[in-house]
Protein backbone atom coordinates (compact mmCIF):
# COMPACT_ATOMS: atom_id res chain seq x y z
CA UNK A 1 0.00 0.00 0.00
CA UNK A 2 0.69 3.84 -0.25
CA UNK A 3 -0.44 5.03 3.02
CA UNK A 4 -0.87 9.09 2.64
CA UNK A 5 -2.28 12.11 4.98
CA UNK A 6 -4.25 14.37 2.49
CA UNK A 7 -6.37 17.43 3.65
CA UNK A 8 -9.87 17.83 1.86
CA UNK A 9 -11.97 20.76 0.94
CA UNK A 10 -9.91 22.30 4.05
CA UNK A 11 -11.25 19.51 6.64
CA UNK A 12 -8.93 18.14 9.52
CA UNK A 13 -5.66 16.35 8.00
CA UNK A 14 -6.74 12.14 7.90
CA UNK A 15 -5.47 9.18 6.20
CA UNK A 16 -5.82 7.35 3.35
CA UNK A 17 -4.49 5.15 0.72
CA UNK A 18 -3.11 6.06 -2.87
CA UNK A 19 -4.23 3.94 -5.60
CA UNK A 20 -3.28 5.45 -8.83
CA UNK A 21 -5.22 8.76 -9.45
CA UNK A 22 -7.55 8.10 -6.66
CA UNK A 23 -7.56 8.39 -2.60
CA UNK A 24 -9.58 5.97 -0.37
CA UNK A 25 -10.27 8.07 2.73
CA UNK A 26 -9.55 5.98 5.21
CA UNK A 27 -11.76 6.92 7.79
CA UNK A 28 -14.75 7.59 5.78
CA UNK A 29 -14.46 4.09 4.50
CA UNK A 30 -13.77 2.59 8.07
CA UNK A 31 -17.83 1.74 8.74
CA UNK A 32 -17.28 -0.55 5.79
CA UNK A 33 -15.05 -2.95 8.69
CA UNK A 34 -15.62 -1.05 12.00
CA UNK A 35 -19.15 -0.88 12.16
CA UNK A 36 -18.96 -0.34 15.97
CA UNK A 37 -16.74 3.00 15.38
CA UNK A 38 -18.87 6.17 15.56
CA UNK A 39 -17.17 9.02 12.84
CA UNK A 40 -14.02 7.89 13.27
CA UNK A 41 -11.01 10.81 12.47
CA UNK A 42 -7.53 9.05 12.35
CA UNK A 43 -4.42 10.56 10.59
CA UNK A 44 -1.72 8.39 9.64
CA UNK A 45 0.36 7.78 12.86
CA UNK A 46 -2.79 7.07 14.85
CA UNK A 47 -3.58 4.16 12.35
CA UNK A 48 0.38 3.05 13.05
CA UNK A 49 -0.05 3.40 16.95
CA UNK A 50 -3.34 0.91 16.87
CA UNK A 51 -5.59 4.10 17.70
CA UNK A 52 -8.60 2.79 18.19
CA UNK A 53 -8.81 -0.80 18.62
CA UNK A 54 -5.47 -2.24 17.75
CA UNK A 55 -6.12 -0.82 13.89
CA UNK A 56 -2.46 -0.74 12.66
CA UNK A 57 -1.41 -1.03 9.36
CA UNK A 58 -3.40 -4.43 8.81
CA UNK A 59 -6.92 -2.72 9.33
CA UNK A 60 -5.60 0.08 6.78
CA UNK A 61 -5.28 -3.20 4.21
CA UNK A 62 -8.90 -4.62 5.36
CA UNK A 63 -10.77 -1.38 5.07
CA UNK A 64 -8.92 -0.80 1.71
CA UNK A 65 -9.98 -4.61 0.77
CA UNK A 66 -13.59 -3.72 1.25
CA UNK A 67 -13.74 -0.68 -0.72
CA UNK A 68 -11.90 -2.72 -3.63
CA UNK A 69 -15.17 -5.30 -3.07
CA UNK A 70 -17.83 -2.15 -2.74
CA UNK A 71 -16.35 -1.11 -6.31
CA UNK A 72 -16.01 -4.98 -8.19
CA UNK A 73 -12.42 -4.62 -7.99
CA UNK A 74 -10.12 -7.44 -6.49
CA UNK A 75 -7.05 -4.85 -5.81
CA UNK A 76 -5.30 -1.86 -6.31
CA UNK A 77 -4.29 -2.47 -9.36
CA UNK A 78 -7.22 -4.02 -11.31
CA UNK A 79 -9.01 -0.69 -9.42
CA UNK A 80 -6.18 1.71 -11.70
CA UNK A 81 -6.80 -0.67 -14.72
CA UNK A 82 -10.46 -0.10 -14.61
CA UNK A 83 -11.34 3.14 -16.53
CA UNK A 84 -14.88 3.20 -16.13
CA UNK A 85 -14.48 3.75 -12.61
CA UNK A 86 -11.33 6.15 -12.47
CA UNK A 87 -13.10 8.23 -14.99
CA UNK A 88 -16.21 8.98 -12.85
CA UNK A 89 -13.73 10.35 -10.36
CA UNK A 90 -13.58 13.61 -13.21
CA UNK A 91 -16.45 14.55 -11.82
CA UNK A 92 -16.24 14.52 -8.03
CA UNK A 93 -15.93 11.78 -5.50
CA UNK A 94 -17.69 8.51 -5.53
CA UNK A 95 -19.64 7.67 -2.51
CA UNK A 96 -20.52 4.20 -1.39
CA UNK A 97 -23.76 4.35 1.49
CA UNK A 98 -23.61 8.18 1.35
CA UNK A 99 -20.08 8.44 2.16
CA UNK A 100 -17.33 9.65 0.35
CA UNK A 101 -14.95 7.05 0.36
CA UNK A 102 -13.02 7.57 -2.82
CA UNK A 103 -11.94 11.29 -4.22
CA UNK A 104 -10.01 12.33 -6.70
CA UNK A 105 -6.44 12.91 -6.36
CA UNK A 106 -6.07 16.09 -7.77
CA UNK A 107 -8.82 17.59 -5.38
CA UNK A 108 -7.04 16.45 -2.21
CA UNK A 109 -3.96 17.73 -0.80
CA UNK A 110 -1.23 15.70 0.31
CA UNK A 111 0.60 16.87 3.52
CA UNK A 112 3.61 14.79 5.13
CA UNK A 113 3.09 11.04 5.97
CA UNK A 114 4.06 12.18 9.77
CA UNK A 115 3.39 15.53 10.49
CA UNK A 116 4.70 14.98 13.76
CA UNK A 117 7.09 12.09 14.41
CA UNK A 118 7.50 10.72 17.75
CA UNK A 119 11.08 11.28 17.12
CA UNK A 120 13.42 11.54 14.07
CA UNK A 121 17.17 10.20 13.96
CA UNK A 122 18.84 10.67 10.83
CA UNK A 123 21.64 7.86 10.08
CA UNK A 124 24.98 8.50 8.11
CA UNK A 125 25.02 5.56 6.21
CA UNK A 126 26.53 6.25 3.11
CA UNK A 127 30.19 5.83 2.92
CA UNK A 128 30.38 7.54 -0.37
CA UNK A 129 29.28 10.66 1.54
CA UNK A 130 30.68 9.72 4.74
CA UNK A 131 33.99 10.24 2.84
CA UNK A 132 33.54 13.11 0.82
CA UNK A 133 32.28 14.81 4.14
CA UNK A 134 35.49 14.18 5.43
CA UNK A 135 37.53 15.15 2.61
CA UNK A 136 36.18 18.78 2.49
CA UNK A 137 37.34 18.64 6.48
CA UNK A 138 40.41 17.64 5.55
CA UNK A 139 40.31 14.08 7.45
CA UNK A 140 39.63 11.01 6.84
CA UNK A 141 36.83 8.34 7.67
CA UNK A 142 37.21 7.42 11.11
CA UNK A 143 37.72 3.90 12.12
CA UNK A 144 34.60 4.30 14.02
CA UNK A 145 32.25 4.53 11.77
CA UNK A 146 32.30 1.44 10.39
CA UNK A 147 32.08 -0.17 14.05
CA UNK A 148 28.66 1.27 14.45
CA UNK A 149 25.74 2.70 12.93
CA UNK A 150 25.79 6.28 13.98
CA UNK A 151 22.77 9.34 13.65
CA UNK A 152 21.60 12.55 15.29
CA UNK A 153 18.32 13.52 16.48
CA UNK A 154 16.67 15.97 14.13
CA UNK A 155 13.62 18.64 15.13
CA UNK A 156 10.32 16.70 15.13
CA UNK A 157 7.94 20.27 14.88
CA UNK A 158 9.58 21.53 11.57
CA UNK A 159 8.27 18.82 9.00
CA UNK A 160 7.31 19.35 5.39
CA UNK A 161 5.29 17.81 3.39
CA UNK A 162 5.23 17.42 -0.79
CA UNK A 163 4.77 20.81 -2.16
CA UNK A 164 5.23 22.53 1.03
CA UNK A 165 7.12 25.84 0.88
CA UNK A 166 10.44 25.52 2.75
CA UNK A 167 11.30 28.82 4.60
CA UNK A 168 14.76 29.85 4.03
CA UNK A 169 17.02 30.46 6.88
CA UNK A 170 19.57 32.34 8.25
CA UNK A 171 22.16 30.76 6.34
CA UNK A 172 24.36 31.88 3.41
CA UNK A 173 25.03 27.86 2.18
CA UNK A 174 21.74 26.10 2.11
CA UNK A 175 21.75 22.55 0.88
CA UNK A 176 19.34 19.62 0.38
CA UNK A 177 20.27 15.93 1.35
CA UNK A 178 18.98 13.26 -0.67
CA UNK A 179 17.79 10.34 1.81
CA UNK A 180 15.66 7.68 2.33
CA UNK A 181 13.59 7.26 5.71
CA UNK A 182 11.76 4.16 7.16
CA UNK A 183 9.29 4.62 9.53
CA UNK A 184 8.55 1.94 12.81
CA UNK A 185 5.27 0.51 12.93
CA UNK A 186 4.97 -1.61 16.10
CA UNK A 187 7.07 -1.51 19.66
CA UNK A 188 10.14 -3.09 20.48
CA UNK A 189 12.97 -2.72 22.48
CA UNK A 190 17.02 -4.54 22.05
CA UNK A 191 15.18 -5.62 18.49
CA UNK A 192 17.89 -8.05 16.72
CA UNK A 193 18.90 -7.63 13.71
CA UNK A 194 17.63 -10.69 12.03
CA UNK A 195 13.93 -9.20 13.73
CA UNK A 196 13.77 -5.97 12.43
CA UNK A 197 12.20 -5.77 9.29
CA UNK A 198 9.41 -6.73 10.72
CA UNK A 199 8.93 -3.58 12.55
CA UNK A 200 9.01 -1.57 9.62
CA UNK A 201 5.68 0.02 8.53
CA UNK A 202 7.43 1.27 5.50
CA UNK A 203 9.62 3.72 3.31
CA UNK A 204 9.28 7.19 2.34
CA UNK A 205 11.55 9.98 0.80
CA UNK A 206 13.60 12.39 3.28
CA UNK A 207 15.33 16.28 2.47
CA UNK A 208 16.90 16.61 5.44
CA UNK A 209 18.18 20.36 4.90
CA UNK A 210 21.02 22.04 5.83
CA UNK A 211 22.68 25.09 6.68
CA UNK A 212 26.25 24.27 5.66
CA UNK A 213 27.95 27.61 7.56
CA UNK A 214 26.07 26.92 10.15
CA UNK A 215 26.88 22.94 10.69
CA UNK A 216 30.64 23.82 10.22
CA UNK A 217 30.88 26.20 12.84
CA UNK A 218 28.67 24.02 15.51
CA UNK A 219 31.01 20.71 14.20
CA UNK A 220 34.40 22.46 14.89
CA UNK A 221 33.18 22.42 18.84
CA UNK A 222 32.62 19.02 18.41
CA UNK A 223 29.08 19.10 18.91
CA UNK A 224 26.15 18.83 16.23
CA UNK A 225 24.88 18.66 13.96
CA UNK A 226 22.34 20.92 15.90
CA UNK A 227 21.27 24.18 14.47
CA UNK A 228 22.47 23.92 11.34
CA UNK A 229 19.87 21.02 10.46
CA UNK A 230 17.14 22.37 12.94
CA UNK A 231 14.82 24.32 10.94
CA UNK A 232 13.57 22.00 8.65
CA UNK A 233 13.03 18.26 7.04
CA UNK A 234 10.60 16.94 4.14
CA UNK A 235 8.45 13.44 3.76
CA UNK A 236 6.85 11.81 1.45
CA UNK A 237 4.88 12.29 -0.95
CA UNK A 238 3.76 8.25 0.50
CA UNK A 239 4.35 5.73 3.20
CA UNK A 240 5.17 2.71 1.11
CA UNK A 241 4.90 -0.47 2.59
CA UNK A 242 7.79 -3.03 2.38
CA UNK A 243 5.76 -5.77 0.15
CA UNK A 244 5.34 -2.64 -2.72
CA UNK A 245 9.24 -3.31 -3.01
CA UNK A 246 9.44 -6.78 -2.73
CA UNK A 247 10.73 -7.23 -5.88
CA UNK A 248 13.30 -4.30 -5.46
CA UNK A 249 14.95 -6.35 -2.54
CA UNK A 250 17.91 -8.11 -2.64
CA UNK A 251 19.78 -11.06 -0.92
CA UNK A 252 21.85 -8.89 1.57
CA UNK A 253 18.71 -7.25 3.06
CA UNK A 254 19.30 -3.87 0.80
CA UNK A 255 17.23 -2.69 -2.07
CA UNK A 256 17.47 -1.62 -5.45
CA UNK A 257 15.81 1.76 -5.34
CA UNK A 258 17.45 5.13 -7.58
CA UNK A 259 18.06 8.32 -6.13
CA UNK A 260 17.81 11.38 -8.17
CA UNK A 261 17.67 14.93 -6.96
CA UNK A 262 17.07 17.82 -9.55
CA UNK A 263 17.26 21.47 -8.62
CA UNK A 264 14.95 23.92 -10.99
CA UNK A 265 14.57 20.51 -13.10
CA UNK A 266 18.16 19.94 -14.05
CA UNK A 267 19.48 16.69 -12.36
CA UNK A 268 22.31 17.30 -9.69
CA UNK A 269 22.45 13.68 -7.75
CA UNK A 270 21.98 10.26 -8.37
CA UNK A 271 22.83 7.17 -6.21
CA UNK A 272 21.36 3.92 -5.44
CA UNK A 273 19.84 2.95 -2.31
CA UNK A 274 22.05 -0.63 -2.76
CA UNK A 275 25.02 1.33 -2.36
CA UNK A 276 24.10 1.91 1.84
CA UNK A 277 26.89 0.33 3.61
CA UNK A 278 24.72 -0.31 6.80
CA UNK A 279 21.10 -1.83 6.47
CA UNK A 280 17.77 -0.19 8.22
CA UNK A 281 17.68 -3.60 9.95
CA UNK A 282 21.02 -2.67 11.28
CA UNK A 283 19.94 0.71 12.25
CA UNK A 284 17.10 -0.59 14.16
CA UNK A 285 19.14 -2.92 16.19
CA UNK A 286 21.23 -0.21 17.40
CA UNK A 287 18.94 2.39 17.56
CA UNK A 288 16.22 0.04 19.62
CA UNK A 289 19.29 -1.23 22.11
CA UNK A 290 18.48 -0.57 25.42
CA UNK A 291 15.52 2.20 23.78
CA UNK A 292 12.21 1.68 23.38
CA UNK A 293 11.03 2.33 19.72
CA UNK A 294 7.58 3.48 18.88
CA UNK A 295 5.54 3.02 15.99
CA UNK A 296 5.80 6.39 13.65
CA UNK A 297 9.38 6.73 15.02
CA UNK A 298 11.34 7.85 11.66
CA UNK A 299 14.92 6.69 10.70
CA UNK A 300 17.02 8.34 7.87
CA UNK A 301 19.48 7.05 6.07
CA UNK A 302 21.66 9.39 5.50
CA UNK A 303 23.08 11.08 2.66
CA UNK A 304 23.44 9.16 -0.69
CA UNK A 305 26.61 9.45 -2.57
CA UNK A 306 26.41 12.87 -4.40
CA UNK A 307 23.48 13.50 -3.11
CA UNK A 308 23.90 17.15 -1.63
CA UNK A 309 25.50 20.11 -2.71
CA UNK A 310 28.60 19.85 -0.02
CA UNK A 311 29.56 16.66 -2.26
CA UNK A 312 28.98 18.68 -5.52
CA UNK A 313 30.88 21.42 -4.79
CA UNK A 314 33.54 20.47 -2.60
CA UNK A 315 32.23 22.68 0.07
CA UNK A 316 32.35 26.02 -2.18
CA UNK A 317 28.51 26.54 -3.23
CA UNK A 318 26.59 27.79 -5.34
CA UNK A 319 23.99 27.10 -2.57
CA UNK A 320 20.41 26.70 -3.12
CA UNK A 321 18.89 30.34 -3.22
CA UNK A 322 15.07 31.35 -2.64
CA UNK A 323 12.77 30.31 -5.32
CA UNK A 324 14.59 27.35 -5.66
CA UNK A 325 13.02 24.06 -6.24
CA UNK A 326 13.79 20.70 -5.23
CA UNK A 327 12.87 17.69 -6.56
CA UNK A 328 13.85 13.85 -4.82
CA UNK A 329 13.00 11.31 -6.81
CA UNK A 330 13.79 7.54 -5.50
CA UNK A 331 12.20 4.20 -7.50
CA UNK A 332 9.35 2.85 -6.20
CA UNK A 333 8.96 5.89 -3.68
CA UNK A 334 7.70 8.67 -6.18
CA UNK A 335 8.92 12.50 -5.53
CA UNK A 336 8.94 15.03 -2.86
CA UNK A 337 9.19 18.08 -4.23
CA UNK A 338 9.78 21.55 -2.06
CA UNK A 339 10.26 25.50 -2.73
CA UNK A 340 12.30 27.67 -1.35
CA UNK A 341 10.53 31.09 0.22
Amino acid sequence: MQLINFTYLNQRTRAGVLVGGAVIDLSAAAPLVFEELEAPHWELLDILRGEPDGMGIDGAAEIAAAVFDQLGVGDADELVEHRPLIEDLTSGPLSIGGAEMLLPLDEVRLIAPLTRPNSLRDFYAFEQHVAAAAINRGRTVPPEWYELPTFYFANVGEIYGPGAEVPMPRTEALDYELEIACVIGRIGRDIAEEDAEQYIAGYTIMNDWSARDIQRREMAIGLGPAKGKDFATSLGPTLVTPDELEQRLLPDGRYNLGMVARVNGVERSRGNLRDIFYTFAQMIAHASRDCTLLPGDVLGSGTVGTGCLLELTHGEGPWLEIGDEVELEIGGLGVLRNRIV
